[in-house]
């Protein structure tokens, strides 16, 4: 039997190197691999349904389950993140700790995007800021006009102003114009010596980070994997092709990522990056499926349903293609 042409629209990640150059191909699927940026793919997903297979947004996907389920997930995550990191704020607006953020105005690109999802979370469960508490300012970070990629109604209590036609968030905070951001990219005007106009509210992110992993077991989940409805609805095996041939595209660079011959990327300490990280999340520090995600995921269905983006919290299972859930013992 010949194979099925599916499209994947995805970003160039490690993770998905061997399936993008060809070397994991998924059972039955001679899979075309576009290399898209993200927020590209999310919207011509979201508005046009334009791909059989997409990378897809967290956050936006639990949405779009919610009202028409279009496409299902498969639980491979080919971009996480963790947040503290790009929590940014104005240097003279007397905000120096994560409760100073009460009463301010705080940029964001979409109040829907996963990142500031998982922000908002952390700051509500683990320092007490109330989203209703901040004043915030939806648009975009570095080109005028961003809109929210799906459209949202603000939850009861949220106040959420659009910026200005010709305004960009990464300028107003560096105006004083809004106190704080919430985001997914470090603004281009940030000056990492802790010197100009633009600071990270967690200077010391890195070892936050590590504690909040230990504290909570949650490395948050920026995106996930979605099918198109009609191509599940012909190709149920679908699901299960693709899922295990992420997988194995991963298992690749697991058994590489710590080889000292050669480096798999360009930074010079990568080694002991990586014996740090597994020292404080254990040896599969990035894994796919269910139960070793099971944390995190419970986080993202309670904040998405928490901040009015979803009417109710989902179980996590409802999330995925049932059959892969599960992976096949002999």
């Amino acid at each position: 039997m010949s194979k099925i042409r599916l499209t994947l629209a995805c970003d160039t990640y490690d993770r998905t190197a061997a399936l993008a150059d060809g070397t994991v191909q998924p059972e039955g699927i001679d899979l075309n691999y576009i290399h898209l940026p993200v927020e590209e793919t999310f919207w011509r997903m979201c508005q046009y349904h334009e791909f059989e297979i997409a990378e897809m947004s967290l956050s936006s996907y639990m949405i779009n389950l919610s009202r028409h389920a279009d496409f299902r997930a498969i639980p491979v995550f080919p971009s996480r993140v963790f947040r503290h990191d790009c929590i940014f704020i104005n240097a003279v607006s007397g905000i120096k700790e994560p409760q100073d953020l009460v009463g301010k105005r705080v940029g964001l690109p979409e109040y829907q995007i996963t990142a500031a999802m998982f922000q908002r979370g952390l700051l509500q469960h683990e320092y007490g800021v109330q989203p209703a508490s901040i004043k915030w300012f939806q648009g975009g970070l570095l080109k005028p006009g961003r809109e929210e990629r799906t459209e949202i109604v603000y939850p009861k209590g949220i106040s959420v102003q659009k910026i200005g036609p010709a305004q960009t968030l990464a300028q107003m905070l560096e105006d004083g114009e809004i106190d704080a951001l919430l985001t997914a990219r470090t603004p281009p005007n940030f000056s990492p010596g802790g010197n100009g106009p633009i600071r990270r509210l967690f200077p010391d992110f890195k070892r936050v980070e590590q504690d909040y992993y230990r504290k909570t077991g949650i490395f948050p989940i920026m995106h996930t994997v979605v099918l198109r409805k009609d191509v599940l609805d012909k190709y149920p095996w679908a699901a299960e092709s693709m899922f295990k041939a992420f997988h194995q595209s991963k298992d690749i660079l697991d058994k590489r990522i710590d080889d000292a011959v050669s480096l798999r990327s360009m930074l010079p300490w990568l080694l002991a990056d990586v014996e740090e990280t597994r020292s404080v999340m254990g040896y599969d520090f990035w894994p796919y499926g269910l139960e070793p995600n099971r944390p995190t995921l419970e986080a993202a269905t309670l904040y998405s349903f928490e901040q009015g983006l979803t009417p109710r919290k989902f179980e996590i299972e409802e999330l995925f293609v049932p059959s892969t859930l599960h992976e096949f013992e002999i």
